[in-house]
């Protein structure tokens, strides 16, 4: 499936200047974006499976702080299933302005 033209505008933003995106993990998987000590996974489907997804391909990243950014209507049901798998993740808007942690 092809990628949205907001979906690569926020990864490259994730990424930064001198972060990667597209980082291969285990099992085929790739994150959307990496930065030193950050990792960065993009949902915007808004289903419990994507997040979920994308939740467990940020649990393989030990050493980093992990975000996920959803759009601003899906923050409290990607915290609930955050807090289900366990995984302590910084949950923002595609803006970053408003965040939730679990």
């Amino acid at each position: 499936m092809v990628e949205s033209q907001s979906h690569k505008r926020a990864k490259s933003k994730a990424a930064g200047r001198n972060g990667r995106t597209e980082v291969p993990i285990s099992r085929g998987r790739r994150l959307d974006a990496k930065n030193g000590h950050r990792a960065t996974e993009i949902e915007r489907s808004g289903n419990l499976k994507g997040i979920s997804r994308a939740i467990s391909r940020l649990k393989t990243q030990k050493n980093c702080k992990k975000e996920l950014l959803v759009p601003h209507k899906d923050l409290d049901k990607a915290k609930r299933v955050a807090k289900r798998t366990g995984v302590n993740v910084l949950i923002q808007n595609l803006s970053r302005s408003k965040r939730r942690f679990v």
